[in-house]
């Protein structure tokens, strides 16, 4: 069984593995999501940003997240992205998520569009709706909503959001203050540390998918507040980490994937490769990555 918090823990928010004809490979996703479950990770998100949602088909998304949900072994959660443009959109993809047999959803705010408070708060009375778990969470580059705490709190009134994602150290505090109900999730790689120390339960991990058994033991760790060993290993991984709060976190998770011996594969545009100087710093920065797992 999944844990009662599915959204607790280390969830891997996964990449859409494609073909070199840009196809999807569902083979190759169900291995990945298996190997991440056998290597620690608590659970899953497909069809998040890094799983490059907004270019895959209606059909390809939906067989995407039924996969998943097929090949995740009990005790992995599966926590679907359901971002879409209007509040129908996402709330179709709860249902599909809901149907599939997902434990909850990762819930953005209605995207592309900078909806007042009133109009965001019924957007995720509409995912809420559905009878899935909600996380919510504002990406910046995917949303122009700014979920304040102020604003949050608003929307945390609804029957069943209960977590947050958040990015920012600051923010998490007042949000504490204001919905002390709602679990908190890590964000952003690059603020494991901080944000775990200060209270969060969870992590929406991206470079869980080259290092998952560090990862999790690095959360483990910051849980604890065992600064003494947490702050040298943090130091060393977090050049790698910081790929997660740039344009280029998709490529870069794939190819910190093709490093260690998985399947990353190409992204569809307008993603391209990286160019060569960028390509070389994500080496330079798994490289001390990989040696502080060893040393560690």
């Amino acid at each position: 069984m999944a844990a009662t918090r599915p959204w607790q823990g280390v969830i891997a928010a996964v990449p859409t593995p494609f073909r070199a004809d840009l196809s999807v490979d569902y083979d190759r996703l169900q291995e990945h999501v298996r190997w991440l479950a056998d290597e620690g990770c608590q659970g899953v998100t497909p069809c998040g940003s890094l799983g490059e949602y907004r270019s895959l088909s209606d059909g390809e998304r939906a067989d995407v997240v039924r996969a998943v949900v097929e090949a995740a072994p009990s005790g992995c959660a599966v926590v679907p992205g359901v971002g879409g443009y209007g509040s129908r959109q996402a709330r179709h993809w709860a249902e599909q998520a809901r149907d599939a047999g997902a434990q909850a959803v990762l819930a953005p705010p209605p995207i592309g569009y900078p909806g007042g408070a009133a109009e965001v708060v019924a957007h995720y009375r509409e995912v809420a709706a559905v009878g899935l778990p909600v996380v919510v969470y504002a990406d910046p580059a995917e949303t122009p909503v700014d979920l304040t705490p102020e604003l949050l709190a608003r929307v945390a009134e609804t029957d069943g959001v209960v977590a947050v994602r958040e990015r920012d150290v600051r923010r998490l505090h007042h949000v504490r203050d204001l919905c002390p109900h709602l679990d908190v999730l890590v964000g952003a790689d690059d603020l494991l540390l901080e944000l775990t120390v200060c209270g969060a339960t969870g992590w929406i991990a991206h470079c869980a998918n080259a290092l998952p058994r560090f990862c999790r033991r690095l959360q483990q760790l910051c849980a604890a507040r065992d600064l003494a060993a947490a702050l040298p290993l943090y130091a060393q991984l977090h050049p790698l980490l910081s790929w997660d709060s740039r344009p280029e976190v998709v490529q870069a998770v794939k190819l910190t994937m093709g490093l260690v011996g998985r399947y990353g594969g190409p992204c569809r545009p307008p993603r391209g490769p990286l160019p060569p100087e960028t390509e070389a710093r994500v080496h330079r920065d798994l490289r001390r990555a990989l040696r502080a797992a060893a040393d560690g």
